[in-house]
């Protein structure tokens, strides 16, 4: 496995974090207690379920929006990724901002997932205080190649009751929210927050048509 496609078989498997999670757990665990617990049943799941082997969009999606958007803060990983557009948008732009990224998310490494096989992992010793609103969770992913460090930022709600939650995650250096703001800030100085949400539409459908797997059997 080359590095560059281990990369996206690591941020495939970020992205179906915690298919089999129950959101109560949120609420009380530290911030990294939780990647460590999602980490080991993400990785679980990844090898047992074999509609997620078969990188089966549909099934996907359906566990994203059940399991995983209970942990994620995806309202503000879209308005980064957006950027200073985002304050412009209606809340109807913003609703199909939202949609059309997640889309593109769970798409665009569905088929990596399939890949990840026999991950094992290891947790980097937390550096922060109680008090602190926002962290990063370092973690080690080893595979057949080279380790790579898979980072988490969270945020504790305002009030606590929903717990921690993640909004940017890092591999090798690189944060993934930073990485869609700079291609949107190209479409939305182009085309408007209208333009990108018809980039994101079509490259969606162009996805869809290259090859959505759906499970058989």
């Amino acid at each position: 496995m080359n590095r560059r496609f281990f990369n996206h078989v690591l941020l495939a498997m970020a992205t179906s974090l915690s298919l089999s999670m129950a959101p109560v757990w949120a609420a009380e665990e530290a911030p990294d207690d939780l990647i460590e617990r999602l980490t080991k049943e993400a990785l679980d799941i990844i090898q047992t379920d074999k509609a997620v082997q078969a990188g089966d969009v549909a099934h996907l999606i359906v566990l994203l929006d059940d399991k995983v958007m209970p942990y994620l803060n995806f309202q503000r990983m879209t308005s980064s990724a957006v950027g200073p557009g985002w304050r412009q948008a209606t809340p109807e732009q913003r609703k199909r901002l939202e949609a059309e990224f997640k889309t593109l998310l769970v798409r665009t490494y569905a088929g990596a997932i399939s890949q990840a096989k026999n991950l094992t992992f290891s947790m980097k010793p937390l550096r922060a205080s109680p008090e602190d609103k926002e962290v990063i969770v370092r973690t080690v992913i080893k595979g057949r190649g080279d380790p790579i460090q898979l980072d988490y930022r969270l945020e504790k709600s305002a009030d606590g009751a929903a717990g921690w939650k993640i909004f940017n995650l890092n591999v090798l250096g690189v944060w993934l929210v930073d990485t869609y703001r700079s291609q949107f800030a190209q479409e939305i100085n182009a085309k408007g927050i209208d333009g990108l949400i018809a980039t994101l539409a079509e490259r969606n459908k162009t996805n869809a048509a290259k090859g959505d797997k759906p499970v058989k059997g």
